[in-house]
């Protein structure tokens, strides 16, 4: 099998990309594998490691929604909700780029190695770091500019506090993109990131029209059947419930006015379906179809 191609692209080749010399220190190289073609403003999603079942679900959804409209997703490959946006651009047939906090040939994490080189052969992974560079903490703070320069949109799917996802959209803002957020439960720590971002004035996605909007505000062009606007929600009160965040059966028991028996039945059949999972801590999580 072919390796797929490499390139290191100095900021001052024809080749470099325009939106990166915003940067107040732009990369001097930009090591590429896959297609710098690719390099150009799209949507960054980025979100929670630790992510709940609504995280991955939201990510999935308005990456995955966002890729199929011909948007670029641009994110870091992390576990969580960068992958889980990356995948879903991967499965709708779009593009996405991972920036890594380390060499562009070097499979890190380890959980995104799978990830990484499906993108180094169909879209593309990137770094100022030299090849074979290791992480380091200092490393994924400059990354985020990168990520942030790279976004005409930054949505903030799911963010704890504290959360790297805020120097991302700290980037962004002195950049001058348009900072997104999704509302979460109040309930929640990996929720009270994103909130606040949106307190502070970011703009709230609750739905792909929303979204569209925004991307077009932002200077994209979004191409989709009105039809596609339209997303399938879960049909049942309990993937409903489990869906803004994981719980135990007897606290839906008592949300949905329900015996517990019923409930625990009913969460079996849906564990068996695939449809949620059971964390160790008792509570159960709703899963999205990938």
């Amino acid at each position: 099998m072919k390796s797929p191609a490499r390139h290191a692209i100095a900021l001052g080749d024809a080749a470099y990309p325009a939106c990166l010399r915003d940067l107040s220190e732009p990369p001097r190289v930009l090591y590429v594998i896959g297609s710098p073609e690719l390099l150009v403003p799209g949507l960054g999603v980025i979100g929670a490691r630790k992510a709940t079942p609504y995280g991955l679900t939201t990510a999935r959804r308005f990456a995955g929604w966002a890729a199929a409209a011909g948007v670029t997703i641009i994110s870091g490959a992390a576990v969580g909700c960068d992958m889980a946006g990356q995948l879903a651009a991967r499965s709708s047939g779009g593009s996405t780029i991972a920036v890594l906090g380390c060499g562009a040939d070097v499979d890190y994490p380890s959980g995104s190695a799978d990830l990484l080189q499906d993108l180094r052969s169909n879209c593309a992974v990137i770094s100022e770091l030299p090849w074979g560079s290791p992480p380091s903490r200092w490393t994924f703070v400059r990354r985020n500019r990168i990520i942030a320069a790279l976004s005409a949109a930054l949505l903030v799917v799911e963010a704890g506090l504290p959360s790297g996802t805020f120097s991302t959209a700290d980037f962004a803002l002195d950049l001058g993109r348009d900072v997104l957020a999704v509302p979460g439960a109040i309930t929640h720590p990996e929720s009270r990131g994103a909130n606040r971002l949106i307190r502070q004035g970011a703009t709230p996605i609750t739905d792909v029209s929303e979204l569209g909007d925004a991307l077009r505000l932002a200077g994209l062009d979004v191409e989709f059947a009105q039809e596609a606007a339209q997303l399938t929600l879960p049909s049942g009160a309990i993937e409903r419930a489990l869906l803004a965040e994981a719980q135990r059966p007897d606290d839906l028991a008592r949300a949905l006015d329900c015996d517990v028996v019923t409930i625990a039945r009913r969460l079996g059949e849906l564990e068996m379906g695939g449809n949620v999972v059971r964390y160790r801590d008792g509570r159960y999580g709703f899963v999205a179809a990938r």
